[in-house]
């Protein structure tokens, strides 16, 4: 029997009933709503915004969180393959649901009060509140320690001044989960829209993640009541408990572009023909392929037993780390080697290639950039800290 070309070592037969269903539900709607409008979407730079109900529907916004708060209370497993096949459609795509789930709705559920949790996870697993995640700052991101943003007590409220820098979601937020200096360590606020003194400004002439919101947060002596600050963490271990969520996340996304772009070129080139043969029918481009397939299958096995671990409780951040640089990694070598097999054609956004390839740069760049991830598995193995 012919094994599958995106899944050489079966692994779906790993996944329970209720993973494949799920991954079955996310690929059908990515391939019936997200791909007849992506290209457009990417050329314009503009993201559709109309699907933000059909993925609340389908209850990809907060998937893993219980059930009591309006969420789907899926496992692990089940957000990643949510995220490889998201991303399969479009980076930017994923990258919603993740700064909406793993960024915003996360921390609200695990450092939140319960009233914040009533509040808003309803609402934002309905898709009828959007947040963004502020940490990030225009002086660097891979310091997340020399945050310059702060917040001063002021009787009963906060007062917040600073700025962010590369927020996803960032003009489309209802709210923003930011993180500030106090006196007392780094600590997180719920800015909400419309406060004064609060602005979010669109990142313009992007060639990445266009078919994304992408913003920079301004505070100018924004007074934020007491009843919105997080009070169940204090220090850095509040965000980059976050984004050790978003990052598992990560590690799936890209190997949905990667099949996205393996599928691309198989079909293509069964039917460009060159010297009176197809392309498919040379070694080189068979070499090629099978070297994709190859790293897409020690992706998805890596992804898979992080995902065991995780719903197991034990997953380490730095076998996150190991996971998001092997497979990001992956996933952008193959994006532009698919581009060079496609030709002339490959530069084209009727092709999906260059548009994941140009996606990738930001995914391998953004919640910790590949030496960072290189440097936190040196230091695991060293027992030294190189940063």
């Amino acid at each position: 029997m012919a094994l599958h070309p995106y899944d050489l070592f079966d692994v779906r037969s790993l996944l329970t009933e209720e993973e494949r269903a799920v991954q079955d539900t996310v690929a059908r709607f990515t391939d019936e709503r997200v791909l007849p409008i992506i290209g457009e979407c990417f050329d314009k730079g503009e993201f559709p915004k109309e699907l933000i109900p059909e993925m609340a529907e389908l209850g990809l916004l907060g998937s893993s969180l219980p059930e009591e708060y309006g969420c789907a209370g899926l496992n692990g497993v089940s957000y990643g393959l949510i995220c490889q096949e998201l991303e399969r459609g479009d980076s930017g795509i994923r990258s919603f649901a993740s700064v909406q789930s793993s960024l915003c709705m996360y921390p609200i559920y695990a450092y939140g009060t319960e009233e914040q949790k009533r509040r808003w996870l309803p609402e934002m697993a309905a898709g009828r509140a959007i947040g963004c995640f502020g940490l990030t700052e225009p002086h660097g991101g891979s310091d997340p320690a020399n945050m310059k943003t702060h917040a001063k007590r002021d009787g009963d409220d906060w007062v917040i001044n600073g700025s962010k820098m590369w927020i996803t979601n960032g003009n489309l937020a209802d709210i923003a989960i930011v993180w500030a200096q106090t006196e007392d360590g780094i600590q997180g606020f719920l800015l909400e829209k419309g406060m004064k003194g609060f602005d979010a400004q669109v990142i313009k002439h992007k060639m990445s993640l266009r078919a994304s919101v992408t913003s920079a947060l301004f505070f100018d002596n924004v007074r934020v009541p007491e009843a919105n600050r997080l009070p169940n963490v204090k220090g850095l271990k509040g965000p980059l408990g976050c984004l050790t969520q978003a990052r598992y996340g990560i590690t799936w996304g890209p190997i949905g572009a990667a099949i996205a772009c393996l599928d691309e070129a198989l079909k293509y080139s069964k039917e460009r023909i060159l010297f009176d043969r197809p392309v498919a029918a040379t070694q080189s481009a068979q070499l090629k392929m099978a070297d994709w397939a190859r790293r897409i299958t020690a992706a998805q096995l890596i992804s898979l037993q992080l995902g065991r671990l995780k719903d197991a409780g034990t997953m380490q951040p730095t076998q996150v780390s190991l996971a998001k640089w092997n497979n990001v990694r992956m996933a952008i070598d193959i994006a532009r080697e698919a581009r060079d097999l496609l030709g002339g054609a490959g530069i084209t956004t009727e092709h999906c290639p260059i548009r994941h390839a140009l996606n990738l740069e930001s995914v391998i760049t953004y919640e910790g950039t590949e030496t960072v991830h290189q440097l936190v598995v040196g230091r695991e193995l060293t027992g030294i800290n190189a940063f």
